[in-house]
């Protein structure tokens, strides 16, 4: 039995099993302090754990930045986020305290880009992006069959990007203001509007007009700059009515044709997708890295 941990800016959900066909006990706590959130889902994996047996490995798919590279000291750590009193937190030290497990560690999209290659939307496929967005907008993948990391991991989201001519917002990123994640995330659209996506009302349609504006700078970038054969995209902000096909139309008109693949013609229906898992796609991610961890100990 594997044990799952997305934890999001907003939430962190865990679950036991080891994969969709047997997910369980899934619960959802609030991404408050750490010693609140993390504390919540040692006590619930605990107790899953009296219950049903022995878990036998733990994967984490954390909001980030977060270390990755195993040979460096800040691995499994959140490093330096704006999530107030989660910089320098030790994710996997704090769940080997309690649990003497192989702890698999990587991003949260990382994470559902996994998940999604192993059950989901990119299954049969060695090159995709798999982009969230949300509290914050990230982004990972693979390429020949890898998970995406290098000097850190990808941060897609902090991508520069050209503003809407009719968009007045500052941006909303402490780090660079007017990025992709200043200007399209949950955030940013609800300090623009006053309210969340949500309940944007009448103001959806102008919303999504500058959502797609934003977000499809981000696919062709990706397109051009990793040659990904899909993009899979996800999170709380793209169940807006009618953005993803906002996104693909405007994606496509940045495209221009170039370059010429049968994908990449108008619709762009199988290029750029929702997530096959939906809003599973973290935590069972996560339970992929439990089994990794396993099989790598």
């Amino acid at each position: 039995m594997y044990a799952g941990i997305e934890v999001g800016g907003t939430k962190l959900v865990c679950a036991v099993g080891t994969g969709p066909a047997d997910l369980d006990a899934t619960r959802a706590f609030p991404t408050t302090t750490p010693q609140q959130t993390l504390g919540a889902a040692v006590t619930h994996l605990a107790e899953q754990q009296r219950r049903h047996g022995t878990i036998t490995a733990i994967g984490v798919a954390s909001f980030g930045p977060v270390g990755v590279d195993q040979t460096r000291a800040d691995y499994g750590h959140v490093t330096a986020t704006p999530k107030p009193g989660w910089s320098g937190v030790d994710v996997v030290g704090w769940l080997r305290a309690t649990f003497d497990v192989p702890v698999g560690f990587d991003t949260d999209v990382n994470g559902a880009a996994l998940g999604e290659h192993r059950w989901g939307a990119a299954r049969g496929l060695d090159t995709f992006a798999y982009v969230t967005v949300g509290t914050g907008i990230g982004g990972g993948g693979m390429a020949g069959g890898s998970l995406l990391h290098g000097l850190l991991h990808p941060e897609m989201g902090h991508l520069r990007v050209r503003r809407h001519p009719e968009d007045h917002y500052a941006g909303g990123c402490p780090f660079h203001g007017d990025c992709l994640e200043g200007l399209a995330s949950g955030p940013a659209i609800a300090r623009r509007w006053g309210r969340p996506a949500t309940e944007l009302g009448s103001d959806t349609e102008q919303a999504v007009a500058l959502e797609a504006t934003y977000l499809a700078q981000l696919a062709a970038a990706i397109t051009y700059l990793l040659s990904a054969q899909r993009i899979v995209l996800g999170g709380g902000v793209m169940k807006l009515p009618g953005l993803l096909e906002a996104v693909r139309r405007r994606t496509g008109a940045l495209l221009g044709g170039y370059p010429d693949a049968p994908e990449l013609r108008s619709p762009l229906t199988t290029y750029l997708v929702p997530p096959g898992l939906g809003d599973r796609a973290g935590v069972l991610g996560a339970i992929a890295l439990a089994e990794a961890a396993e099989h790598s100990a």
